[in-house]
């Protein structure tokens, strides 16, 4: 009679579902996390640990998060976890920048919507728009980021608009009134006519744009060489609009250059023969061919340094422009396109300004801030470069024009090229002439402070080092001032006598105070007098309108953060942020902390990439190719995007899209199950009976020395950041060491030995151990996952296993003779499971347990394999060991010498209860079925039950 070993079988048994249902389960979490207030607790249970402080670089509280948001702020928060389970207090205080030109912008779009006037609106009515503004999408996002499984004090963040920043901002900016290093100077800066306010590099992105280039003569008043004499140097630009303000000509000093006689012209050329011109060797033919010259003759050849001290005059000599045009030697000139000369117009260039200044001309204003030409410019006042919509104005036109009459223009073209945008309004700059603040880069020897700084700070990856050191090595001063209404205003008075800003510390107090109470509100709304005191005549001071640079503000955030906060510390760990941030964040907060404090604010810096689409194409509307990071939340949970993140090198641009989306899930799922399978075997187990290590089976043995490998490569990847390969090393923990080989040995003992059979308790003890370890190390990365699995098996009410720490795994566990010899162990059984699944996919057997091969080894195979059961490691019900050389046929592995297999079937009876196929099957009369090993594990539990 056949008998059912069904219920004798320990077949796992376990509450942790195969389908995770993460949209669903992972909001519970969340709710859990809340009720026991679990942030609380850790910082109670860190306390008196070493301190690791991330300080968040401010998002903008502006809409709903992007998944560049989600890549940032998942990897802090992984970053985070990490250092807490390496018994760190990892307090992390996420915060908002609030300030600036993007909000201001929204309130002046509904404005214009309204058909109302920004302008016509009292400031502070304005500025309470946009701090509503602000705070609203604050609020939106904090749930958005809580969703994403990041941890932070988020009931306690930081913003850039509480008073007691704006306060701080304030002091820091009296910290540089004071020492010197503020000053009001007149430079080009890079201006949007439709925001009427200059941009930093990092607000400025570059754009395609068709432009029409000009040639324009400049006749040589005063040669320097005889050659030059009656000649014209010649110029060539893409913006026609600066030749207003052209005050000189720069020059290659090592270029070849010759002066040339046209003798032929095409028609329609506006070349006249007979007339000489200088241009660079090699960009003649490039001239003949734009200018419609079919004939010329070289009269003279000549070195860039033999133009030193030639003048020439202005294309529009006298109708107002009668100044001296003086040839200079500059570094910036190219022969790469146009005619080897540079027109310089000081006020429109940051190396025209630099070369006009060592070179002592003047740098005219020209251009209002509204795009206009002033009134006082000859020829143009009132004509506009860009409109207040941001499209090309009558300028270019009008300077065209005025050099055909004049004589100057010898050609005219159009160049598509890259050009300067507003991030904010997609509107094209220019470079404008404006009184604004800076602070020196060489008073107190800023820029020497932040070079130092640089190289006493460790960056990841390392080449993050040279990009910020020759930024700052080569950046003009910083110009901090912005010309707009919704920020920290630069709170510093002028004297109207002498043009000198007030530097007393005595104003600066009575400002921060005012601030600290009210908010930079009260620099709007007070009279002058409550700052000045008593010691100074408001009327003999001017009160600056401006406000600072965002740039500024968020660069100061660790001065009201780190250092006001008796939970965190100064300087910070890590500051964490995308590539781009070595024009930003981590250069405004260098320069900021080391103009006040001497030092970089931070220890080490990470960086991570920019998000693409899957096909590498930048993500757009458009393109239809954008992914949200809300999207893959409510289908997929959080923990796919937690996972894309660290699956993917963050050190470089990352991609995603439903293809990749949909590898992270069956990533996933193979994590899952590993932690199911572990549930699974480990019900009813409570290591009350652990076995210890010297007592296990060599197999056991094995996976504890991986353990111990495990958790070096853990601790290792922490400390470095290095998620990407931590991640891929537990997946292949997970897929290749257990489920593909540890898992598939002992599915066998687990199910079908005795419960108190040693072997099966020492694999029960080593299941044990690695979900402990497994658990831990997946949480900061699948922190819904860990958290869900620890619950499974740890039912406490307040417990979480982010309230743990990495688990101490002892160093007698290494065993490298051991792992090396389980190599070779591992390369028979390939061989085995190759040759068996030739046999499987002919039909010829169905389970390996049918089969009993012969394998043949070499020495050192047979020495490997001395003392274990070959058939148990590669699931066979037999397998019969040979030393002589295999015969002809035998199956091999071209990567594994010395290891031959010929299949055979298995001799004997199958067992009822564990499928092996041996010839003892019968021998038990009580139970017949079975083989000897089962028939005793049937006894034992018939004992039991």
């Amino acid at each position: 009679m056949t008998v059912d070993y069904k219920e004798t079988i320990h077949l796992p048994r376990t509450a942790f579902p195969m389908k995770a249902g993460l949209p669903k389960r992972e909001p519970e979490l969340l709710a859990r996390w809340h009720e026991i207030d679990l942030w609380t607790k850790l910082r109670e249970q860190s306390k008196g640990r070493p301190k690791f402080i991330l300080h968040d670089g401010p998002p903008y509280a502006n809409g709903h998060l992007h998944i560049g948001h989600a890549l940032n702020k998942i990897l802090k928060d992984v970053v985070n976890r990490s250092q807490q389970m390496l018994g760190k207090d990892a307090n992390y205080v996420p915060g908002w920048d609030c300030h600036g030109l993007p909000i201001e912008w929204k309130i002046e779009e509904q404005y214009r919507e309204k058909g109302q006037d920004k302008d016509a609106v009292p400031v502070d009515e304005f500025r309470q728009e946009c701090r509503d503004f602000a705070a609203h999408w604050i609020d939106v996002q904090r749930e958005e980021f809580k969703r994403l499984g990041v941890f932070g004090d988020w009931d306690h963040p930081y913003t850039t608009m509480a008073y007691g920043a704006e306060a701080q901002i304030a002091r820091e900016i009296g910290a540089f009134l004071l020492n010197g290093g503020l000053y009001r100077g007149s430079k080009p800066v890079l201006w949007s006519v439709v925001e009427k306010t200059a941009l930093a590099e990092a607000e400025v992105e570059y754009h395609d744009i068709s432009s029409p280039t000009i040639h324009i003569r400049f006749p040589v008043v005063q040669a320097s060489i005889p050659v030059l004499e009656g000649a014209s140097v010649l110029i060539w630009t893409t913006t026609p609009w600066t030749m207003p303000g052209n005050r000189g000509i720069a020059y290659g000093d090592d270029f070849d250059y010759v002066v040339i006689e046209f003798t032929e012209v095409a028609e329609g050329s506006l070349a006249k023969v007979g007339e000489k011109i200088a241009v660079a060797e090699a960009l003649l033919a490039d001239l003949c061919q734009d200018a419609k010259i079919t004939g010329h003759t070289v009269v003279g050849k000549l070195k860039g340094s033999d133009f030193a001290g030639t003048v020439c005059a202005h294309p529009f000599r006298g109708q107002g422009y009668d100044h001296d045009v003086p040839l200079m030697a500059a570094d910036f000139v190219t022969t790469e396109q146009g005619t080897g000369f540079v027109h310089i117009a000081p006020g429109h260039g940051a190396d025209d300004f630099v070369l006009g200044a060592q070179h002592g001309l003047e740098i005219p204003a020209t251009v209002g801030e509204d795009g206009v030409f002033y009134d006082h410019v000859p020829m143009f006042a009132g004509k506009t470069v860009y409109t207040a919509d941001g499209k090309p104005g009558d300028i270019t036109g009008a300077v065209i024009g005025a050099m055909i009459e004049a004589g100057g223009l010898l050609a005219k073209g159009r160049l598509k090229h890259s050009y300067p945008h507003s991030w904010r309004s997609k509107a094209p700059l220019i470079f404008r002439n404006t009184s604004q603040w800076f602070i020196s880069m060489d008073t107190n020897d800023l820029r020497d402070k932040a070079l130092s700084a640089i190289g006493d700070t460790e960056f990841f990856p390392s080449q993050g080092r040279n990009r910020l050191h020759s930024m700052i090595e080569s950046r003009p001063d910083w110009c901090i001032s912005r010309q707009r209404a919704w920020g920290v205003p630069i709170p510093v008075f002028v004297e109207k006598k002498t043009g000198e800003p007030l530097r007393d510390a005595k104003v600066v107090d009575r400002i921060v105070e005012a601030f600290e109470a009210e908010g930079a509100d009260a620099w709007f709304n007070s009279d002058p007098s409550r700052f000045l005191g008593n010691d100074y005549n408001a009327d003999d001071y001017e009160q600056v309108r401006d406000v600072v640079d965002v740039w500024f503000d968020s660069g100061s955030t660790h001065a009201f953060v780190l250092e006001q906060r008796d939970d965190l510390a100064w300087p910070a760990s890590l500051y964490l942020e995308g590539s781009d941030q070595h024009r930003g964040w981590f250069h405004s907060s260098l320069l900021e902390s080391c103009g006040t404090r001497g030092r970089a604010p931070y220890d080490q810096v990470l960086t991570h990439g920019f998000v693409m689409a899957e096909d590498g194409r930048k993500m757009s509307k458009s393109l239809n190719n954008s992914v949200g990071p809300q999207e893959v939340v409510d289908q997929y949970g959080a923990e796919m995007l937690r996972l894309w993140v660290v699956a993917s090198d963050y050190s470089e641009d990352l991609k995603i899209g439903p293809e990749i989306i949909k590898h992270q899930v069956d990533a996933y799922r193979r994590l899952r199950n590993t932690l199911r399978y572990l549930l699974g075997n480990l019900n009813g187990y409570d290591g009350t009976d652990r076995v210890d290590p010297a007592d296990m089976p060599e197999l056991e043995q094995w996976a504890l020395h991986r353990i111990w490998d495990m958790d070096r490569i853990i601790r290792d990847c922490a400390e470095r950041y290095d998620f990407h390969a931590m991640f891929r090393n537990l997946h292949d923990f997970c897929a290749i060491d257990l489920s593909a080989f540890y898992f598939d040995i002992r599915k066998d003992t687990l199910y079908c030995d005795a419960p108190d059979s040693p072997r099966r308790r020492a694999a029960q003890t080593v299941l044990g151990t690695l979900f402990d370890c497994l658990t831990a190390w997946f949480a900061p990365i699948l922190c819904f996952t860990a958290e869900e699995a620890w619950l499974v098996r740890n039912p406490d009410e307040d417990g979480s296993v982010h309230m743990l720490v990495y688990p101490d795994i002892p160093a007698d566990w290494r065993n490298d003779a051991l792992a090396d010899r389980w190599e070779k162990v591992r390369d028979i059984r390939r061989v085995v499971l190759g040759a068996l699944e030739i046999e499987r996919a002919e039909k010829r057997i169905g389970s390996s347990l049918l089969a009993a091969p012969d394998v043949y080894l070499s020495d050192d195979f047979r020495a490997a394999i001395e003392g274990l059961d070959i058939a148990d490691i590669a699931i066979t019900s037999d397998a019969v060991i040979h030393a002589d050389a295999a015969p002809a046929g035998a199956f091999t592995l071209s990567e594994v010498n010395g290891v031959a297999v010929v299949p055979k079937s298995a001799d004997g009876e199958k067992c009822a209860r564990c499928w092996k196929v041996l010839p003892e099957v019968g021998s038990q009369a009580d139970i017949p079925e079975t083989c000897n090993r089962c028939a005793d594990a049937v006894r034992s539990s018939r004992v039991a039950a």
